[in-house]
């Protein structure tokens, strides 16, 4: 898979460890920096296990799905992609959630619960045949970035573009699952 593919897809997964960032640093009083990074730490961290777990239960399965495997990850990033939408459209408020003192099963529940879409990439990836060190270590440092990011600018300005970020990385998610499908049909050029 092309690194600029790859970039979207890390920046698309991270979207959603970004928003509760963001809810996470607008509940601070002040920012604390120790925390923001923690949160960074651990989003990062989860965000780039998952897909090569991911990748490891979809090698096992791709000889038997080769044959309709660009229907598996279309069908896969879209799912991801159109929940992050319909959450975000709905205005579910993650920040009421999140406003509470940071402790550490919290810290992990966060983590999980935010890179579960990525456990899905990581198929993509197994069924696209791509190597899976570069797009985890993308993927892990991307979300590392934008939860640190997040974090700080949920201090200085509140969740108010915790929204479009979800939208924004949805859409990106299903044009890219739609990019696979149309490739291997062949109707675009790969």
């Amino acid at each position: 898979m092309p690194f600029a593919e790859v970039m979207f897809i890390a920046v698309s997964l991270s979207m959603d460890a970004f928003a509760v960032a963001v809810c996470k640093g607008a509940c601070m009083a002040k920012v604390n920096i120790k925390e923001c990074f923690l949160i960074a730490l651990s989003f990062g961290f989860f965000q780039a296990l998952m897909p090569f777990l991911g990748w490891l239960v979809g090698s096992q399965f791709e000889h038997q799905i080769k044959a309709f495997d660009h229907w598996v990850a279309f069908g896969l990033l879209a799912f991801i992609g159109i929940k992050m939408i319909q959450e975000a459209v709905k205005g579910e408020e993650a920040c009421d959630a999140v406003c509470k003192p940071l402790t550490v099963k919290e810290l992990m529940v966060l983590s999980v619960a935010t890179s579960i879409d990525a456990l899905a990439a990581g198929i993509v990836f197994a069924i696209e045949g791509s190597a899976i060190y570069m797009p985890i270590a993308v993927i892990g440092i991307t979300t590392f970035i934008l939860s640190l990011a997040g974090s700080l600018f949920g201090n200085k300005v509140g969740a108010a573009f915790k929204n479009k970020a979800q939208i924004a990385g949805g859409a990106v998610l299903v044009a890219i699952g739609l990019k696979i499908l149309l490739e291997h049909m062949g109707i675009i050029a790969l």
